[in-house]
């Protein structure tokens, strides 16, 4: 039997920060999953995270462990795959410190993800996003900092992440206002900013705490500004726009929903989603396809450059009483045609 935890210290503390250069946002998500998977382990084996042994994480206890994840903890199935992706990234660590679990690894890789909801992403329009950004008050620096926080964040289609890691180096006025963003897999791109966000951005300059700390945006104690604070200060706004735009409180606002608005509307300006792919440091076309779906104007031009056939209808007959039991039930949403 061997230990976990050493094996497990390593992966998250030497392999994945020094040998694959991981994010420190990937090495908190893994080390989050297997906090997870150490408390259900303990409590289903009846002993202490410490204890546990890595010939006990077999493929029945994962399975189990990722029910309790969807039906206890109601995590959708993206939440799930992540969850098993660091699970599969350990074992693919074990595998050549431990010849010995070589079959427990490979029976674990063979557990599949699970299929998710491609749903339509939510976006704000011109009316909620104006509503939002007219929310913080202009006469007090909280107010000032929350202001030229939401401005950049739409502007700039940032992450989260990528908003409280603003440095006051990444800012530039002169010649142009810009913005330096270190994005998702070490990919930089610079932005130009409208005179409107570098306003407000010098305002909150003005009356930022002369703090040691690099980040551009400070808590109240002059420290970084967490992903957390900045989710508290949006529902907060979110909450105040939604009395002068009531539309705004029918949809779900996180910190991303700004991201997707400002692809939104760069979309519709530009039409071309090249152009929304580098400006929000996407990898490939592939991550962008989604606002083509979620933008009906794209597809009305579509409709509007073709006729519609004309289509004689008729009705299925059955010649074989096979073929009539396999006759569709569902009418309403599925209908056949002669041939």
């Amino acid at each position: 039997m061997t230990l976990l935890a050493p094996h497990l210290s390593a992966f998250l503390s030497e392999y994945l920060p020094h040998d694959r250069r991981a994010s420190p946002h990937t090495c908190d998500a893994y080390a989050y999953a297997f906090q997870l998977l150490a408390c259900f382990a303990a409590a289903r084996l009846k002993t202490k995270p410490s204890s546990l042994q890595i010939e006990q994480l077999d493929t029945l206890l994962i399975l189990e462990f990722l029910r309790h994840l969807e039906t206890q903890r109601h995590s959708g199935p993206k939440t799930r795959n992540a969850r098993l992706a660091a699970i599969k990234a350990f074992f693919r660590f074990l595998e050549y410190r431990l010849v010995s679990c070589l079959d427990q690894a490979r029976s674990i890789h063979a557990i599949p993800m699970k299929k998710a909801d491609d749903k339509l992403i939510d976006y704000l329009t011109r009316a909620e996003v104006q509503a939002l950004l007219d929310a913080p008050s202009t006469t007090t620096p909280e107010g000032l900092r929350d202001r030229a926080m939401l401005h950049l964040a739409f502007a700039a289609g940032l992450r989260v992440s990528e908003l409280v890691g603003l440095k006051l180096d990444d800012i530039e006025f002169q010649p142009q206002p810009t913005v330096h963003v270190y994005g998702k897999g070490r990919r930089e791109r610079m932005l130009p900013l409208w005179k409107e966000t570098a306003r407000v951005v010098r305002a909150w300059l003005a009356v930022r705490s002369h703090s040691h700390a690099p980040e551009l945006f400070l808590n109240a104690r002059g420290e970084n500004l967490t992903r957390s604070g900045f989710e508290y200060i949006l529902n907060r706004y979110v909450r105040l726009a939604a009395t002068k735009e009531p539309s705004i409180s029918k949809k779900r606002i996180s910190p991303h929903v700004l991201r997707h608005t400002c692809a939104m509307h760069t979309l519709r300006a530009t039409h071309d989603v090249r152009k929304v792919s580098l400006w929000l440091g996407h990898a490939s076309l592939q991550s962008t396809e989604v606002y083509l779906r979620a933008d009906p104007d794209e597809k009305l031009e579509a409709l509007a450059a073709m006729s519609p056939p004309s289509i004689k209808r008729g009705r299925f007959r059955a010649p074989d009483k096979l073929l009539a039991l396999l006759r569709p039930t569902r009418t309403d949403k599925r209908r056949c045609y002669a041939q």
